[in-house]
Parts: structure tokens; sequence; C-alpha cells
């Protein structure tokens, strides 16, 4: 095993190209939205493993100054969601053919409760920040201390325009972009043994006590925010299960608490920034609102929306392009894979 994480640190630029040119063929793959075929999302599911595990290796490369991401909030937590993410394709697959279109949302609930769990331990053990890519990055001091220097802004490396290539949201983007990241992944490495090296003492953990303590209110609805925000995606499938995915409910409800709780987020810190700066929020964390903000627009992607109105669109336009060499197959492609994306749960939750 050591062996093998040598080989992946001292060839991590050529492991992460192989890796992105892996996961973009599998949207290639025949059957690859069937109801029925379990291979391609299993497939799909080992890349991800194998790509988290490589990622989970290349950020806990020692530094000059010890070890980089030692301790459970800076390492067991995010790879622990980063798993879980890749897995849940495979549960929605299986469980539906197993079990039909009704009976598969037991176990994406299960699922979602198991990743809501692991963040909300994630949120306690990291002293109570915001939590970055939906838990897959660590945000703890030292990885804040090297956002803050980082020129590009996002201080994630491997990721482009916020998103990982690792995690369903926004996999065909990742697809299109993956040589992009990781030329900024390339770029972006250069700054973190400098800034870990010289980074002074992490200051104690915040605890709920010393949160209200120092903060008072404001603390109370910053961790309000926040956990509204990490069990959005239960609330929707919970919804689901009852009223269908057919139905407005869920799509309203999920709706109004992603709104509440980034709404709570946002105003807690801008009302607070001019007060000593307790809630100043850094580079990365900053780029994570930002994100979520971009993540609403999967809700164009989710029944009944897309079915009602986003559906229509996509197939008038690839019909005027249908016409156009190369232009319109590469439409029609593109329209083929949003429609068939759209069909798992997984792809367009944002969770």
């Amino acid at each position: 095993m050591e062996s093998y994480k040598e080989w992946v640190r001292k060839n991590r630029e050529f492991v992460q190209s192989l890796e992105s040119l892996a996961n973009g063929i599998t949207w290639l793959l025949p059957e690859r939205f069937s109801n029925s075929e379990i291979g391609p999302e299993a497939v799909y599911a080992f890349l991800g493993v194998i790509s988290t595990v490589n990622q989970h290796i290349i950020d806990t490369i020692p530094s000059h100054g010890g070890a980089r991401g030692s301790g459970p909030s800076s390492s067991s937590w995010p790879l622990c969601v980063s798993v879980l993410k890749d897995l849940e394709t495979v549960v929605e697959v299986a469980s539906q053919h197993f079990l039909g279109d009704d009976g598969k949302w037991n176990f994406i609930a299960l699922t979602e409760a198991t990743k809501v769990l692991v963040r909300l331990a994630q949120f306690k053990d990291c002293g109570y920040r915001i939590l970055l890519q939906g838990g897959e990055t660590s945000n703890s001091d030292e990885a804040s201390s090297v956002s803050d220097i980082d020129p590009s802004g996002l201080g994630n490396p491997g990721r482009i325009g916020g998103y990982d290539p690792r995690n369903l949201e926004g996999r065909a983007l990742s697809a299109l972009n993956m040589f992009a990241q990781n030329a900024k992944m390339n770029s972006e490495q250069m700054w973190v043994p400098r800034a870990t090296s010289s980074a002074p003492a992490s200051p104690p953990k915040t605890t709920l006590s010393t949160l209200w303590s120092e903060k008072g209110l404001s603390g109370g609805f910053f961790v309000m925010g926040e956990v509204l925000c990490i069990i959005r995606p239960l609330v929707y499938v919970l919804f689901i299960r009852k009223y269908g995915i057919r139905s407005w409910t869920p799509w309203l409800v999920s709706l109004a608490v992603d709104l509440t709780g980034v709404g709570i987020l946002s105003y807690v810190t801008r009302r607070a920034a001019g007060d000593h700066e307790r809630f100043a929020l850094s580079v990365s964390e900053k780029n994570e609102m930002k994100r979520r903000k971009v993540l609403w627009a999967l809700y164009v992607m989710r029944d009944p929306f897309f079915s009602n109105y986003a559906r229509h669109r996509l197939e008038t336009s690839e019909k005027y392009m249908h016409q156009v060499p190369l232009i319109g197959f590469l439409t029609a492609k593109i329209v083929e894979l949003l429609i068939g994306a759209q069909t798992r749960y997984t792809y367009t939750s944002g969770s």
C-alpha cells in the first residue's frame, strides 16, 4: 500500500488526467441511462471511488512542517462523504431495478440520512465552519490560509468553476472540462507546501457553548442556516416518498429550505462582517456560498419543472439544430445526456 501511495504522489498529474479521461468516457457507455442496466453505473462508481482514494492520498502528502490532512476533520470525513456520493447512484439504480420506481426511495432516503449524519459530525468536528463542496473538502484553518493566498480564488485542487469532478452534481461539466481541472490543480499545488510549512498553530476548535457565548444569537442563526443546508436533500427525499416525484410539494419545500438556509447564512455573515469581523468568511467559504447559489439551477432539471417546461424546450432546440452538420449531432448527444441524467435523482439532487 505504501508503494502505491508513493507512486500516486509521484505521478499525480498523470493519475488525475487518466481518471478524468476515464470518467468522461463512461458517459458514452451503451445503455448509460437504462433503468435495468447497473453495469455502467457500477463502473462509474468504481472509478469514482478510485479517484476519491487517489485524491485523498495526494491531499495527505507530508509537508516539511508535518503531515498534511492529519486528523478526522481534514481527512476522514471528506473521504467518507466522497465515497458515499460515489456509491449513491449505484444504490439508486440497483434499488430501482429490484424494487421498482416506488421502492427505491427508501434506500435513497437511507443514503441521504447517512450523508446527513456524516456531515453533521464533520460540521461539529471542524468547529462549526461552513462545509465546502458538501463536505468533500475539509474547512480547517490550514485550508483557509491556503485559499487566502490562492490567486485563483478557488483554493480547491482539481476543481473548475467550484465543481469537483468526483461528485455527482456537475459530472457533465467536469467531463467537458477534464483537462482544465488538471491544469488548475497543478498551479495550486505550488502554493500548498509553502503555506502549510509556515502556518501557525491552529486555535482550539469552536464548540456550541463558545459559539453562543462569543457570537450570541448570530451564532445560533449561523448554525441553523448551515444545518438547513445539510438536511435539505433528506427533506426533499422524504417528501418525494410521501407525495411522489411528479408532485410540486417536494420541489417547493426543497426550494424553500434551500433559500432559507442560504439566506440565513448570507444575512448573518453580512450583518456580522462589520461587527469586529466575527463571521468573516475565507475565500473558499465565499466561493462555497456562490457554489450553493449556482446549484439552484438544478431545480430546472428536477421534476415536475423539467417535465412540464424544460424538456419540451430541449427537444425543440434539438430539432432546430438537427440539420446542421456536426453541431446537430453534438446537440442531439448533449440533449440525450441531459434527459438521461434527469432520470437519476442523484445527478440532479445537488446533495
